[in-house]
């Protein structure tokens, strides 16, 4: 079958120097010593079980006051496992996590949080990349250092179309006409019209009738964080959401759910940070990587940066690799491998999303020897004209210095989708190379692309460049 390659706009293919792809010959040399810099946190052998402070794993007492007890206890002491035994336990309202403490749930222990709104107090939060006062999330912890999840159990968030979902607006999900959502206009818009207008976030009143969902996991302007071995399901939204943090480690975990904006792992503004034999089945991003939205993205200027990505298998969601769309203080120095991607419900494999809203340098981002099955739409999609909800659209975003290597598909509508804004306002310097796109219905659609190189790409077995 004859390949059709759409040229839209500006589009060259000259080779590209090493300096366009980093400031170094091989930008992949860097990856070491990024992971000398990420060191997990090491706890004093001592052991809190929550059974001692009076939780039973009946599924129906509250072993909320107990772990709070043990997560004291432990934090006084010096530090140590605050232990969930095997069996289920409901907690009604959040887990607030305190220095020191690795809060670890056995193999064989099921931790099921309330879908109540009321059980969830307001805290400072981010919300979709905005700073907020609003519900907590399920696990919490603010300006802690040296902090864990860990263990093999399960942490169940308990969000389906009867609770949480439904907030989304959306039928999908059990919303119906007449119901509330977060799409009301003193909900998600008002909040929207608060960044824009840079009212200071505590001032920012969320919560109680305003159905802003909260994350699972959010660890904000924390340091020194451990996230091992969990699975999680069924989040009222976001899961794991470190925010202006650094040091962190996420292996082995899995995250299986399907909601609303059920993005699996966002980390958001922060430094140092190792993704590696994660597992993610989402209705949503798989992992996408984030740095504020809009005015407070900017205001603040934390890029995501220097995130390593190893060894993860992404099944559902929208991507599997993501960055964007709230990148409005930037990201720099990604780098994704040995990754697989398979499911005719992913959208994409690697993905970089913003907009004229968002703005924000995207640049140096590096993905080799992806491998991926069926994809919906494009194995790589890089768009700078993502949706937004009407924000003000003045900030150009910049993408630049791409790398893609060793990447197979075997089912796709296209190969690669770029849109750059327009002529004045490209995607730059970007380099796809050694790469096999397979099954793919409708070749590329590249549209606004400066210092693009296609080395031995081959879509459907013919080469990427004829045309």
């Amino acid at each position: 079958m004859r390949v059709l390659i759409f040229w839209f706009g500006l589009l060259s293919l000259a080779a590209c120097s090493s300096t366009q792809q980093g400031s170094v010959a091989n930008p992949w040399d860097q990856v070491p010593g990024i992971l000398q810099q990420i060191k997990a946190p090491v706890f004093p052998d001592r052991d809190f079980a929550i059974t001692t402070y009076g939780a039973t794993a009946d599924s129906l007492s509250d072993a909320l006051p107990a772990i709070k007890a043990a997560i004291a206890a432990c934090n006084e002491a010096g530090g140590g496992r605050v232990v969930v035994p095997p069996g289920t336990y409901l907690v009604n309202g959040p887990i607030h996590l305190l220095s020191n403490v690795n809060l670890f749930i056995s193999e064989g222990a099921t931790v099921k949080f309330s879908t109540e709104a009321k059980d969830y107090p307001l805290v400072f939060t981010r919300w979709e990349g905005m700073e907020c006062m609003n519900y907590s999330p399920l696990i919490y912890a603010f300006e802690q250092e040296n902090i864990a999840l860990t263990g093999a159990g399960t942490l169940d968030g308990q969000a389906s179309n009867a609770n949480w979902w439904r907030w989304n607006g959306n039928k999908r999900y059990g919303w119906e006409e007449g119901m509330p959502s977060q799409r009301d206009s003193l909900n998600r818009p008002n909040l929207s019209r608060l960044n824009t207008a840079e009212v200071p976030a505590t001032q920012r009143i969320f919560g109680d009738g305003h159905y802003l969902r909260p994350n699972f996991v959010q660890f904000y302007r924390c340091s020194n964080i451990l996230i091992e071995d969990v699975t999680l399901r069924n989040s009222p939204m976001w899961i794991l959401h470190p925010v202006l943090s650094e040091n962190i480690t996420i292996q082995g975990v899995k995250v299986i759910s399907h909601g609303p904006n059920s993005d699996g792992c966002d980390p958001e503004a922060c430094k140092n940070v190792l993704i590696r034999n994660c597992f993610f089945d989402t209705g949503d991003d798989c992992i996408a990587l984030k740095s504020g939205r809009n005015q407070d993205g900017r205001n603040i200027g934390r890029a995501i940066e220097n995130v390593i990505i190893q060894d993860c298998i992404m099944k559902d969601g929208h991507g599997g690799v993501v960055i964007g769309s709230e990148v409005s203080g930037g990201a720099r120095n990604i780098f994704a491998e040995n990754c697989q991607m398979d499911s005719p419900n992913l959208d994409r494999a690697i993905r970089i999303k913003t907009n004229k809203a968002r703005g924000g340098v995207l640049e140096k981002m590096y993905f080799r020897n992806i491998t991926v099955g069926e994809v919906k739409e494009a194995v790589v999609r890089i768009n700078m004209l993502y949706t937004h909800d009407g924000e003000p659209d003045i900030h150009i975003p910049v993408i630049k210095d791409i790398l893609i290597e060793n990447v197979t598909s075997a089912k796709s509508k296209l190969g690669i989708m770029i849109d750059g804004y327009d002529e004045g306002h490209t995607v730059q310097d970007v380099t796809i190379r050694n790469c096999q796109f397979n099954g793919v219905a409708n070749g590329n659609a590249i549209k606004h692309a400066t210092n693009l190189k296609l080395d031995n790409v081959r879509i459907n077995g013919q080469d990427a460049n004829a045309n």
